[in-house]
């Protein structure tokens, strides 16, 4: 209030020496695809090592400025380059064109839950042999026996080994191994 008593009439603020206020400076969003693509795997703390600011400005570059998000450990673009998604159509129709059909070949695997449900019918629904919707959630009459988890593997003409995973075991990379030891 002082400085307008005075006859300032601007509101912005002047020009001063020292620190800009911002580090999202043209040059850092310019700088910060390259460092990314050099190592899709860095972090933000550590790409705010290399260009010297800090944590949330270069979250919000690589966000907001190059529409990047994080997917597991990699920064990745939400959007396909026109040279990436002309790269997919053409290793699909590289594939599309074999002769050995290597589709044929492909085994894939899943794990999935398995329910056994129990109905506990009124002597009203069994008279009338009314379908019941097996979801407990829905419909009180209907309880969870069991539930197991299966892995499955198949391929495009169907299953090719499927194991139901014993009570109490964690479904890791040491667990799959086990199990395709066993589809092999």
């Amino acid at each position: 209030m002082k400085r307008f008593a005075e006859g300032r009439e601007s509101v912005t603020d002047e020009e001063r020496s020292g620190r800009p206020a911002t580090s999202r400076t043209e040059e850092n969003v310019a700088n910060a695809p390259q460092i990314v693509r050099e190592n899709h795997r860095l972090t933000v703390r550590s790409i705010r090592e290399q260009v010297n600011i800090d944590r949330e400005t270069v979250r919000k570059i690589l966000t907001e400025d190059i529409d990047m998000r994080k997917v597991c450990a990699k920064m990745v673009p939400k959007d396909l380059t026109e040279e990436q998604k002309q790269r997919r159509v053409t290793i699909c129709q590289d594939l599309l064109e074999r002769q050995d059909n290597i589709l044929v070949r492909v085994i894939t695997g899943d794990e999935t839950w398995v329910y056994q449900y129990e109905l506990k019918r009124s002597g009203k629904a069994h008279n009338r042999r009314l379908p019941i919707p097996h979801d407990p959630q829905k419909n009180p009459s209907v309880q969870i026996k069991s539930q197991n988890n299966v892995a499955d593997f198949f391929f495009i003409r169907g299953i090719v080994h499927y194991e139901f995973v014993p009570t109490g075991q964690t479904v890791n990379q040491v667990y799959y191994l086990e199990v395709l030891e066993r589809l092999r």
